[in-house]
C-alpha cells in the first residue's frame, strides 16, 4: 500500500475514473512506480500530468514528443 494517499473528500467533486484502456505492462509499471514512491497511482498520474506541463512546447505538445510526420499528406487550402 503506497504511504500517501489523498485524504477522502479533498479532491473536489470533479472526480473522473480513467476509462482508457492500456497495456496491461505499461499500467503494472505505472502502479510499480507508484508503490516505489510511496504514493498512490492516482496521486502519481496527477504529479506527471503537473510535470509535463511544465514542458509543454508554445503548441501545447511535450518537448520529448517526436512530431509526426506528415510529408506523405495533402496539404489543406485554409479557405
Amino acid at each position: 500500500m503506497s504511504d500517501f494517499r489523498r485524504e477522502r473528500g479533498t479532491r473536489g467533486r470533479d472526480v473522473v475514473g480513467l476509462g482508457w484502456d492500456v497495456k496491461r505492462d505499461h499500467r503494472d509499471r505505472f502502479k510499480k512506480i507508484a508503490q516505489d514512491s510511496h504514493v498512490s497511482a492516482a496521486v502519481l498520474f496527477e504529479l506527471v500530468v503537473e510535470h509535463v506541463e511544465t514542458e509543454l512546447t508554445e503548441n501545447g505538445r511535450p518537448s520529448w514528443l517526436p512530431e509526426k510526420d506528415r510529408s506523405q499528406e495533402l496539404p489543406i487550402d485554409p479557405a
